[in-house]
């Protein structure tokens, strides 16, 4: 077993750890602030061709895979960017990943070369505001006409909808109660933002503010039969190639945010002098330190694993999971910890463990919840029987 980084992803490593270096915190600090989509440090990545890192090469990328992909985020979230970094760009890898593998030719050529050089963006929209997580139950509708389709409904907790030209809809084709299994009678289709049919509206959240979340309101939007992606009714399927690398990246970005939190923990505690000495001679202060850091070692092997069962083609729903839920919990540790550490200055925001904080939360309940990604280790992997 050789955990040794190949001479390509150590490439990768340094050449991001490099670029994401030149965005300070104070760069993250104002564009959560005020709000600002980080444009400068999305078209220097754009611009060095990072955005196409998973794309196939014949369509313009660098058809390297999610192993390489994750490396990647874990490094622009562990530079100080956490979340608000890593978003603009893990869309447009993770998002597109369908369209690559099941998308037409006509839909490929048309969208995955925009989407390498960074020129395009494409949101990703599944959750709705009464279906959650059972996304066998969304009520958006595409209605067969002579000429392709017209869509009515609404999605909720759509990250970048603002931004975005393009957005991968799921919707039902058929109605649940007509199909013969839940997950059946669901498709995937490739739309433009028609803002005359399309009404987008921010939603006011506690963390990773420089990038939109957002409600998204659908009212008779007619698209072409060309916007379907793969068979009509077969879209569940689809979706789990887009929703296990998104689990594997997010369990790398949780990473970088647990590793960038405890080296500003580390450092204050070696810089920090109460009682004559510094605050990290004590023990109180070094072991939570020091099993944050043992926590983030051990679940970053498992999120590299997952990954490099992805990109070998292998099942990796469990891994996935698991990577997600051990990933998530051990930046979440690493941040509170840093904060502690710090004292009333972790709660101040100019030494920034507050935001990482802020951000290492939402990693336990996006893209799912712990409990959620439990339930699917509980009953795939261990054989329970069904708990929902």
């Amino acid at each position: 077993m050789n955990f040794e980084l190949s001479e390509t992803q150590q490439d990768v490593q340094r050449a991001v750890r490099s670029l994401a270096g030149k965005f300070g915190d104070e760069y993250w600090r104002k564009c959560d602030e005020s709000e600002t989509f980080p444009w400068d440090f999305y078209n220097a990545f754009a611009e060095a061709g990072w955005i196409g890192i998973a794309i196939p090469e014949e369509y313009g990328g660098s058809g390297l895979g999610i192993s390489e992909a994750a490396i990647l985020l874990q490094e622009v979230a562990a530079s100080g960017a956490a979340m608000n970094g890593c978003t603009p760009m893990h869309l447009s890898i993770f998002g597109v990943n369908v369209i690559a593998k099941h998308g037409s030719e006509e839909l490929r050529q048309s969208l995955l070369p925009q989407v390498a050089t960074g020129k395009l963006h494409v949101c990703f929209a599944v959750t709705e505001p009464d279906a959650g997580t059972d996304t066998s139950r969304i009520k958006t509708f595409a209605r067969k006409t002579n000429d392709g389709y017209v869509i009515n409904g609404r999605k909720v907790w759509i990250t970048k909808a603002l931004e975005s030209q393009k957005m991968v809809l799921v919707t039902r084709t058929t109605p649940r109660e007509e199909c013969a299994k839940s997950t059946d009678g669901i498709s995937l289709f490739l739309i433009d933002i028609d803002r005359s049919k399309i009404d987008i509206k921010p939603i006011p959240k506690m963390g990773r503010n420089a990038v939109k979340t957002n409600e998204v309101f659908i009212d008779d939007l007619h698209v072409p039969k060309s916007a379907l992606i793969g068979e009509e009714g077969k879209g569940f399927r689809y979706l789990l190639d887009g929703l296990n690398p998104e689990r594997i990246l997010l369990a790398h970005e949780s990473i970088g945010i647990g590793y960038v939190a405890l080296k500003r923990a580390i450092s204050y505690a070696n810089e920090r002098v109460i009682f004559d000495r510094p605050i990290g001679a004590n023990q109180a202060i070094q072991h939570p330190l020091a099993m944050a850091h043992a926590q983030l070692q051990s679940a970053e092997l498992l999120a590299r694993k997952a990954a490099w069962l992805y990109d070998r083609g292998e099942p990796c729903g469990g891994e996935a999971n698991m990577a997600k839920v051990l990933c998530a919990d051990a930046a979440f540790f690493a941040a509170d910890r840093a904060v502690q550490t710090h004292g009333g200055y972790g709660y101040a925001k100019e030494y920034d463990v507050e935001r990482y904080f802020r951000e290492s939360r939402l990693m336990r309940i996006a893209p799912i919840s712990q409990e959620m990604a439990l339930n699917y280790i509980s009953q795939h992997v261990l054989g329970l029987p069904r708990s929902y």
